[in-house]
């Protein structure tokens, strides 16, 4: 009921192994969680994963809505291109510049301009253009078109990554045939995202969930190590500490899956700011994580709930236990006993990483609401012809990953700009539910 057909955008089914249903759902029922569906009345429980791939695939945007309308006359799309600044005369937008190849282009706008850039790059465009915290532009020398909260109330998950080690190899354990398989057909185990379900933690089920637990199965394997670092910056140490635990793992001929844990509502706010008016600077980005101290004891409830899912009889049963995580290679954190809070504490503080789920610098809200830089239209307060549609309009940052909820943005977004109501019909059935 909570879920169209036919859309341009595939969804599949995430589930990839025998894992998923015999320790994932299994712990959650052990601990009162009820089995639901992440996109229906209620996200708190278990849900099995599902992933936006066809073939075998990622079905992005681009594949879903782009391509199949590359070949109408009212479309262009010009690649390597930066754009510099948004023009704007009389408070009105009417078109951009941006540099492609070393050549400086105007692009005129004869209706609207849409800016969809981004929660870091939207704000930076906007603030290179006038558009922004007056305070901020006029020191660094440009002239402001209106003083707006540009740039204020950036929201991001954070995520801590969690090991246990499965004594079973029922999770992703790839023969030589499934590497073919894939080659050959695009099926097989090779063929699915892997992150296979997602737990939600939450005080009922009339309440948005506080916690998230992305259960991935993957194989032990010392080169993922390495991709850490470049993906998180880890120390190199902590990376080698990272590559001998795997390491350990595949000694015992032994498989492994990860949980990735989640704050779902920091109240912590982090800024977008210019380093320069050079558009080619990249903006400064203060995410402020775990800044507000209910974001810490928060995301330890989340991590002792997470715990006792892993002391239950469902994880016991393939060689998983609570004592994993203390046995990865965590300095400064491994010399505090644990799983005392001070050791979270530290852990989170340390190693903790963004899930790059940024949001709200270009704020929505009513007439009247200071802290909010476009209406409830998309239109950028004081210019005209202006709009902004990504995720950066969001008041809040979502219960749960921000992609899907971005492509309902630029959905709504459309029809507001053709003034109609697409969903018409399918909001009656919805109202129903």
């Amino acid at each position: 009921a909570y879920h169209g057909t036919g859309g341009p955008l595939v969804v599949s089914d995430g589930v990839s192994s025998p894992i998923n249903d015999k320790v994932y759902r299994r712990g959650m029922e052990e601990l009162g969680y009820k089995t639901v569906d992440c996109n229906g009345e209620s996200q708190t429980g278990f849900c099995f994963g599902q992933e936006t791939v066809k073939n075998g695939e990622r079905w992005s945007t681009a594949k879903a809505f782009l391509r199949p309308a590359m070949n109408r006359p009212n479309l262009h799309v010009s690649t390597n291109s930066h754009v510099t600044k948004i023009l704007i005369e009389k408070e009105k937008a009417v078109g951009i510049w941006l540099v492609k190849d070393n050549v400086k282009y105007t692009v005129k706008a004869r209706k609207e301009v849409i800016l969809s850039a981004g929660a870091v790059n939207s704000p930076q465009i906007l603030m290179l253009s006038g558009i922004g915290p007056k305070e901020h532009l006029s020191s660094l020398k440009i002239p402001v078109k209106v003083d707006l909260p540009v740039g204020n109330n950036l929201e991001d998950h954070l995520m801590l990554f969690m090991i246990f080690r499965d004594n079973t190899s029922s999770g992703f354990n790839p023969s030589d045939w499934a590497d073919l398989q894939y080659k050959l057909f695009r099926s097989g185990p090779f063929g699915k995202v892997h992150l296979e379900a997602s737990a939600f933690f939450g005080e009922g089920r009339k309440v948005p969930p506080y916690f998230q637990v992305l259960f991935y199965t993957i194989q032990a394997r010392t080169e993922y190590a390495r991709e850490f670092q470049g993906m998180y910056n880890y120390n190199p140490q902590i990376i080698e500490g990272m590559a001998n635990f795997y390491k350990s793992i595949l000694e015992k001929d032994e498989g492994m899956f990860v949980t990735c844990n989640g704050l779902l509502h920091p109240k912590s706010r982090g800024t977008i700011r210019l380093q320069s008016a050079d558009p080619f600077d990249p903006p400064l980005i203060d995410p402020n994580y775990l800044d507000h101290p209910d974001d810490v004891k928060d995301f330890l409830k989340g991590l002792k709930e997470m715990l006792r899912l892993a002391n239950t009889t469902a994880f016991r049963s393939v060689g998983a236990s609570p004592s994993d995580p203390y046995k990865e290679y965590y300095p400064p954190c491994n010399s505090l006993p644990y799983p005392s809070d001070e050791y979270l504490t530290c852990r989170l503080r340390h190693y903790v990483y963004t899930i790059y789920h940024p949001t709200s610098t270009c704020k929505m809200g009513k007439d009247g609401d200071d802290t909010a830089v476009v209406d409830l239209q998309l239109r950028v307060k004081g210019i005209s012809n202006l709009r902004v549609v990504d995720a950066s309009v969001m008041r809040h940052v979502t219960s749960g990953n921000t992609n899907a909820p971005t492509i309902m943005i630029a959905e709504k977004a459309s029809d507001l700009i053709r003034g109609i109501d697409s969903v018409k019909d399918i909001r009656k059935k919805t109202e129903l539910l």
